[in-house]
């Protein structure tokens, strides 16, 4: 069994115990649900900001704790007010070290928030617009072509958007006309092993029209720039931050450097 094959198990207990627990109707009564959610398709394709959705993450399966520390809302704040396009937020706690409590308080942000999670229920969807979310993230990885279209629909009328997440050719079958991004990871959810190069490759394969982001491996101005030439708007970047001890100083460098380069 893969890494992503374990994330998948556990995830579909804490779904039921969670249904059993808390039912969507009592989702629906948090302060947050009614709240109208931020488009990052608009953020995203705003010229003063970078394009770079910065992710808080405490640590992950291929490398462990990344960073224990790390105040969520410092460090949200931080990337926010210093031109980021969007957060993402791991909710996921076994794995990543993340928590809704999490995103809860990044919500104090005024841009789009993305609950990084693995979705295999949606009660999840619902879940993620409790939390304050205007974003969720669709693995075409743990998904049919008829779930990502199902389930984007139920984010739609939630108000929310979409990301649909590919790592190859055999999961550009998954796009439908109703997602509003596409992400290409650059890192296999099998190995763990990133390379860029595999949004060079979907590039050219992923339909007109679609707003594209990267994620993962992006650690340098260089490599937003040669991801720039293959048509991407977005660059989900989180760990590069986050390994530092200081993120929030660590994103505002990046920034400043970035800027100067596009000058």
């Amino acid at each position: 069994m893969n890494i992503l094959e374990e994330i998948v198990g556990y995830k579909l207990i804490e779904v039921a115990q969670s249904k059993g627990e808390v039912p969507e109707s009592a989702l629906e009564q948090e302060p947050f649900f009614l709240r109208p959610a931020l488009s990052l398709k608009r953020f995203l394709l705003e010229a003063e900001r970078t394009g770079i959705i910065a992710e808080f993450k405490r640590q992950s399966p291929s490398k462990g704790v990344i960073n224990g520390a790390a105040d969520v809302l410092d460090v949200t704040t931080a990337y926010a007010n210093n031109g980021a396009s969007g957060l993402s937020v791991l909710t996921d706690g076994p794995s990543f070290g993340g928590s809704a409590e999490d995103l809860v308080a990044a919500r104090i942000n005024e841009v789009p928030i993305l609950r990084k999670e693995f979705i295999v229920d949606p009660y999840q969807i619902t879940e993620a617009k409790a939390m304050g979310a205007d974003v969720i993230l669709l693995i075409a990885a743990i998904l049919t072509p008829r779930q990502v279209k199902e389930y984007t629909l139920k984010a739609h009328e939630l108000g929310m958007e979409v990301i649909l997440e590919i790592h190859g050719e055999d999961e550009l079958r998954h796009i439908n006309d109703f997602v509003d991004v596409v992400g290409v990871n650059n890192r296999n959810l099998k190995t763990f092993e990133v390379s860029l190069e595999t949004s060079v490759h979907l590039s050219s394969l992923i339909p007109s029209g679609m707003i594209k982001i990267s994620e993962s491996g992006i650690h340098s101005i260089a490599d937003i720039q040669y991801l720039k030439r293959y048509g991407y708007k977005g660059f989900l970047i989180g760990e590069n931050f986050m390994k530092q001890p200081d993120p929030a100083l660590a994103f505002m460098k990046f920034v400043a450097a970035l800027n100067e380069a596009s000058v």
